[in-house]
């Protein structure tokens, strides 16, 4: 299969991708593969913009799950208490503050092993509408859902919905035994039947080797459309958990992952996601050179827990001025897929963007 320089200026969106091209492209000498992966970033995003994004741990804690990467899961000891449901006042609160910082996502993550129809997914929804109001795009993760729960989120304005692959099929296996690959995907499809966008990714670090994470990038190249967005998360080593002894990820690892996904999956958002703090500005830079173009941000030195450290405000607004970059404004892609759109049934999203603070 031909590779050379000419094939990404015309990229195209493909769902076919084989095992051996991934591979090809994977192991392109470095700097030309991120030579290779800026001209398509070029050709399908804006490279001088940033989507800063923040999560909120709804509800921490207590997770019936047995993730090995997780701190949430109850099947381990790893300091975490568990919390109640926060509070709307409160979720709409912190947004507030980060949309004041320049944050233009939020996403509301809750350890539950799949939505309920109860009183609490009914809180979830009014937050939905509460942080939507204030002008952001709204994300949620909440485990495992049917159709009408997808499509009670977007009556509330739901922008995406996260539900990371994690890893190849093979791979998953080994690391997660309390639900399988297939009710990964059937949730991914239950979101795509609705206005919602997909976010949906994984982690490098948890001892996979470099086919499943290439078989991660397949999985997800095969969804039409393909996800809106993908996060790439380096394992957040957490003590108590059965990978907090794992060796880290070389940074090369990293930007070489970053790089692939933005050839594989030209129109999606590469998200840059846990683990950032790991790497020096010079290694961010150079992933933000090969594609990635969002990043999560945080009011505290946490992302999610105590347990996943993350880059405050403040450091990362320092970072991106250095590299003259901009924040993205919300709501700049609009609502849809564009498998919907090209089929007129788009529905953009009214609300007046918010300013985006310097």
């Amino acid at each position: 299969m031909d590779l050379g320089p000419d094939t990404f200026m015309t990229a195209e969106i493909r769902n076919n991708w084989t095992l051996e091209s991934l591979r090809e492209l994977h192991d392109t000498p470095l700097l030309e593969l991120v030579f290779r992966a800026a001209a398509v970033h070029r050709r399908f995003h804006d490279p001088a913009e940033m989507q800063v994004s923040k999560l909120i741990s709804i509800k921490t804690g207590a997770c019936p799950e047995d993730c090995s990467y997780c701190a949430q899961s109850s099947r381990y000891s790893t300091g975490i208490s568990p919390e109640r449901l926060m509070e709307k006042e409160k979720v709409v609160e912190i947004a507030q503050r980060a949309r004041d910082a320049g944050v233009s996502r939020v996403c509301l993550g809750a350890a539950w092993r799949e939505v309920k129809d109860n009183a609490q997914f009914d809180r979830v929804l009014e937050m939905v509408r509460g942080v939507t109001d204030l002008g952001m795009e709204v994300c949620c993760t909440l485990g495992m859902l049917n159709e009408q729960q997808a499509k009670r989120l977007e009556e509330a304005g739901l922008y995406a919905y996260n539900h990371n692959v994690d890893s190849s099929a093979e791979f998953y296996e080994t690391i997660i035994t309390t639900r399988t690959y297939a009710d990964r995907l059937k949730t991914l499809g239950e979101v795509r039947k609705t206005n919602v966008t997909l976010c949906s990714g994984g982690i490098i670090g948890l001892g996979e080797t470099v086919d499943d994470r290439l078989k991660m990038l397949q999985t997800l190249a095969r969804i039409e459309p393909h996800p809106e967005s993908v996060p790439i998360n380096i394992l957040s080593k957490v003590a108590g958990t059965p990978m907090a002894e794992n060796p880290d990820v070389p940074v090369w690892d990293v930007v070489r992952m970053i790089a692939t996904a933005r050839i594989v999956l030209p129109r999606s958002d590469v998200r840059l996601t846990a683990g950032r703090i790991t790497l020096d500005d010079t290694a961010q830079a150079l992933c933000f050179l090969a594609g990635a173009n969002s990043i999560f941000s945080s009011e505290t030195e946490f992302m999610l827990t105590k347990a996943v450290p993350s880059p405050s405000y403040d450091r990362d607004r320092e970072l991106l001025s250095a590299l003259g970059l901009r924040l993205r404004e919300p709501f700049k892609h609009g609502r849809t897929h564009p498998a919907q759109e090209a089929r007129g049934t788009a529905t953009t999203c009214l609300a007046d963007p918010c300013a985006v603070a310097g």
